[in-house]
């Protein structure tokens, strides 16, 4: 990523030639009610800048399962936001998920992140697909078209998925998926820019042509990004923990350093061309309000004042 310091002078007397920016955001399903106040906080706050849509993670097990069910059906029938649910492969028979599937598209969900999802144990098992179920994200996205007419988006990994042997088979891999009718892959989150810019090259060299919107993770605590990024294979460089040194109890500073960083990536990516966006929100709207607000985003009701 470039330290450039003029980036962010440039970038305003562009943004009015540019193709307008396109946002979605990410949020998780609640465990408690302050938790789940503060999503519906958040997705109040988020929604006036009205996104391309906003997607609901799915873990593994019936009660984070339902959740997400849940926090889908309220979006779908309290807002006017389009959900997209994620799925995944894990701990499930292909009749399980197929029954999901029909029970989403029944709900009036036209949008799926399909995803293999991680092992139920966690860090350092090994992935082992359900006997009965779905291979891994390619075999998903098959049986979702299958099934119904609906979108699905997929993910991508700058820096590899830790599971795979190599950067080529990780592109195969997401080449399967678009040959089984995925449209657009959302990468996981990343801190160099020039990471996502070099992917993109290999991933276009292999004949995929599908957008590939950058995931962006405004470091809303240092050290949960850290583990965050040990659990995908994500690199945390050395210059973003020298910003966050000494920040750990002094949480003003550490919002305000976060909102730099942030805004210094995701202009540096808009002046080298990306309109799209896929934010990983923690279920907080500030900081993601605010770079939103940088890329010239404001609320629906304003841009028709």
């Amino acid at each position: 990523m470039s330290n450039s310091p003029t980036r962010a002078s440039r970038f305003a007397p562009t943004i009015g030639s540019k193709a307008r920016i396109g946002v979605s955001f990410e949020f998780f399903p609640p465990k408690t009610d302050d938790m789940e106040k503060a999503l519906w906080e958040s997705i109040g706050r988020l929604a006036p800048l009205a996104p391309n849509f906003v997607s609901v993670t799915y873990g593994a097990g019936g009660s984070t399962r339902e959740r997400t069910h849940s926090t889908v059906r309220r979006i779908l029938t309290e807002t006017a936001l389009t959900p997209a649910a994620h799925l995944t492969c894990v701990a499930a028979t292909k009749t399980e998920i197929d029954d999901v599937i029909r029970a989403y598209r029944a709900a009036g969900v036209r949008h799926i992140v399909a995803l293999r999802g991680d092992p139920t144990g966690g860090i350092g098992e090994r992935y082992a697909p359900h006997p009965g179920g779905y291979q891994n994200g390619a075999d998903l996205v098959a049986g979702i078209k299958r099934i119904a007419d609906i979108e699905v988006s997929v993910s991508a990994y700058v820096e590899k998925h830790p599971d795979s042997p190599t950067v080529e088979a990780d592109i195969d891999m997401l080449k399967a998926k678009v040959d089984n009718g995925a449209t657009r892959a959302i990468t996981q989150f990343f801190f160099e820019n020039d990471f996502y810019f070099r992917y993109l090259d290999r991933v276009r060299a292999h004949g995929i042509n599908i957008p590939i919107v950058p995931g962006i993770l405004p470091v809303q605590n240092f050290k949960q990004t850290k583990s965050f990024a040990a659990r995908c294979g994500a690199t945390v460089p050395g210059w973003l923990a020298e910003r966050f040194d000494g920040l750990d109890e002094d949480v003003a500073t550490r919002k305000l350093i976060a909102a730099a960083v942030a805004a210094e990536q995701v202009l540096d990516l808009v002046d080298r061309g990306v309109t799209d966006f896929h934010f990983y929100t923690m279920n907080r709207a500030d900081l993601v309000y605010a770079i939103c607000h940088l890329l010239g985003l404001r609320p629906a009701a304003k841009q028709a004042a």
